[in-house]
């Protein structure tokens, strides 16, 4: 099983750790029933570090177009909602908001072919991801984006009450391609997908939905056409 480097300390250490308590016990005690009940009570929270920081291979489903976007985290839709501006779209977005609990993976993905353009960071607070106004305060991350046709989006990654870090890998100007790993939020969290607000938007999931990153087709919007190819079309032949 592939664990994430972004968690290299956290399933690091523990391992370290049950492992020097557990040689020196079995070494040093000769109570076997006692060996073995410590043997459980060490491994219980080392297996619990271990399967959150677990990272699997994923594959886009078969017949998802370009254009298409897929889930950049695992977890369950728990909303979906239309505002008036935002700004890593500068403009009317949709925004489909993904709730990752403990036993979710946690390692977020890019939903589709694109350019970063930036990513700003926002210090906050930590309360319950559950709670709908934990998206507007937590500390958060947003990395905004242009799809490989220019279109504008976003994807935020929120904190919650036990998340205390949020890691991303991505620097401007970078190419990256759907499915690719683009960092993590530490033990429970929220991520969004940020869309434009436009009428060819075609949402794909529904509140309360299990999702999975890089597999689960979020939603489609119909790729922007070059002026190149809008004026070849257009002349005459």
């Amino acid at each position: 099983m592939r664990l994430a480097p972004e968690g290299l300390r956290e399933w690091g250490s523990a391992t370290v750790l049950a492992t020097i308590v557990l040689v020196a016990l079995w070494l040093l005690c000769p109570l076997v029933w006692l060996n073995w009940t410590m043997t459980a009570i060490v491994g219980a929270p080392w297996i619990f570090i271990v399967q959150f920081f677990r990272d699997p291979t994923r594959h886009a489903p078969v017949g998802i177009e370009r254009g298409d976007f897929v889930s950049p985290a695992d977890g369950v839709v728990n909303a979906i909602e239309t505002v008036d501006s935002h700004e890593a779209i500068e403009g009317p977005a949709i925004i489909i908001r993904i709730f990752l609990n403990v036993f979710n993976v946690h390692v977020n993905r890019v939903p589709c072919d694109a350019t970063v353009i930036n990513a700003v960071y926002r210090q906050g607070k930590f309360l319950d991801a559950r709670k709908p106004e934990s998206a507007l305060v937590n500390e958060s991350n947003l990395i905004r984006m242009h799809r490989f046709d220019g279109l504008p989006i976003g994807v935020r990654q929120v904190s919650g009450a036990i998340a205390r870090r949020i890691v991303c890998t991505l620097t401007g100007g970078e190419q990256l391609v759907r499915g690719q790993r683009m960092g993590m939020i530490k033990f429970g969290s929220t991520t969004e997908l940020i869309l434009p607000a436009t009428a060819d938007v075609n949402v794909r999931v529904a509140i309360g939905e299990a999702v999975r990153g890089g597999r689960t087709l979020l939603a489609s919007v119909a790729c922007i056409e070059s002026p190149t190819k809008q004026d070849e079309r257009s002349t005459p032949a």
